[in-house]
């Protein structure tokens, strides 16, 4: 049976073994997004967030000294709550009342 692998063995590698060995890392994604409320926010995050699995692939790892990677993946397992950070809001400017930054307030209220 010959086996599927990206290792290409030379005539100097007679007698000498393949190995092979499934490291797990944890990739953690922070994302943020404009809304009017968690649940639009929530929306967002599941229809335009999270991980573009098509870059998950063979770039990603180091391959030298005859280390060739064989497989990339990555699975979904776990999320934190959608989180309030601030309110979207016109700082204004004493001398002109009218006038403004806009801003994102953190100590402003959710509603």
């Amino acid at each position: 049976m010959t086996v599927d692998t990206n290792v290409y063995p030379m005539k100097e590698d007679l007698g000498k073994n393949l190995y092979r060995k499934k490291t797990y890392y944890t990739l953690v994604v922070e994302q943020e997004v404009l809304a009017k409320d968690k649940d639009e926010a929530d929306q967002k995050f599941l229809d335009d967030g999270g991980v573009d699995h098509s870059q998950i692939n063979h770039e990603i790892t180091t391959n030298k000294n005859g280390v060739e990677t064989f497989m990339v993946d990555a699975n979904y397992t776990d999320s934190g709550d959608t989180e309030f950070i601030g309110k979207v809001l016109i700082q204004e400017d004493e001398d002109e009342p009218d006038h403004g930054d806009i801003i994102i307030d953190g100590y402003a209220n959710e509603q």
